[in-house]
């Protein structure tokens, strides 16, 4: 079992990352999105920081699994929140966007605390 939250926590950790760096750095097919929703521009910043700091949670959370409990739930939160944001705009064909992103965040929590 600790194998898998190793690998699965990694993988969340980068996939993550990367949907952070993403934002920050204002890729099209992240931030266009955001403008369909109705997302302020003065959100995105914290929100990208957000997204990077819960994966850095997690690949803290390797040693300190307080920490990792805390992104992980962090992150479950903040991608629900994405998943109700798209439901909200009625933009359906991208609620599976957030999903992905939640399934690994879930999946870390249920195998640390399995671990």
């Amino acid at each position: 079992m600790n194998t898998a939250y190793y690998i699965v926590g990694t993988v969340a950790a980068l996939w993550i990352g990367f949907s952070s760096f993403s934002l920050l750095s204002r890729k099209a097919f992240v931030v266009e999105p955001l403008v369909e929703y109705g997302v302020p521009r003065a959100w995105w910043n914290p929100l990208g920081i957000a997204k990077g700091v819960g994966a850095l949670g997690l690949v803290v959370g390797f040693f300190v699994p307080a920490i990792g409990i805390a992104a992980a739930i962090g992150l479950i939160l903040y991608f629900v929140g994405a998943v109700v944001t798209t439901v909200r705009a009625r933009s359906y064909k991208t609620t599976v966007f957030p999903v992905l992103y939640l399934a690994p965040a879930i999946a870390t929590l249920v195998l640390q605390l399995a671990a």
